[in-house]
């Protein structure tokens, strides 16, 4: 009897060791997974280009240089006022601080095909656009309203955002870039 304990005992023991080296490989697994993760703050979601073309949202971030995400519509005239202003100051920002800057339309499938004639129109010549028609990404940001700018590094941390558009609103996001190109 007492080999027949030795061995159940024996079974149980090598089970019990195998169980917990697999829940071991299962929990450094999912912490791989989750710092492999925490690299990239920027989510994963298919947009468009003008010329519409799929991109995924992480292929605007290169990992050093800062980038301004603008959310805006056609049928917003703040975002427009301020997309004006972007336009206007964005080449000379690009020039000293080496900053990307991104407008996402947030315009709908019905009236997608209007936006890129829209831009054409305005002169927009110095903004790269791109098309969020079903709003995914834009709830991925946690953006609520249009006009939205964020300022994200490299890597997709969001450095600074501002919601709405008054003239002048531009110069603070100049005043916070050039404050964090210089770190």
């Amino acid at each position: 009897m007492s080999n027949e304990f030795s061995s159940l005992l024996m079974i149980l023991l090598k089970q019990f060791i195998m169980k917990r080296t697999i829940l071991t490989v299962i929990i450094l697994a999912s912490c791989f997974n989750l710092f492999s993760q925490a690299s990239s703050n920027i989510p994963n979601v298919q947009i468009k280009n003008l010329q519409n073309e799929i991109v995924s949202s992480q292929e605007l971030f290169d990992g050093k240089s800062l980038v301004i995400l603008s959310f805006w519509a056609t049928w917003c005239k703040p975002c427009i006022k301020e997309l004006d202003a972007y336009n206007e100051n964005i080449t000379d920002w690009a020039d000293e601080t080496g900053v990307k800057l991104y407008a996402i339309s947030i315009d709908n499938a019905r009236s997608m095909s209007r936006v890129a004639p829209f831009v054409n129109g305005r002169g927009w010549e110095n903004i790269e656009f791109y098309l969020d028609t079903n709003e995914d990404f834009k709830r991925a940001m946690n953006v609520i309203n249009v006009p939205h700018t964020l300022l994200l590094d490299g890597n997709g941390k969001i450095l600074w955002q501002h919601t709405s558009y008054t003239e002048g609103d531009e110069y603070e996001l100049y005043d916070v870039i050039k404050e964090k190109s210089s770190k």
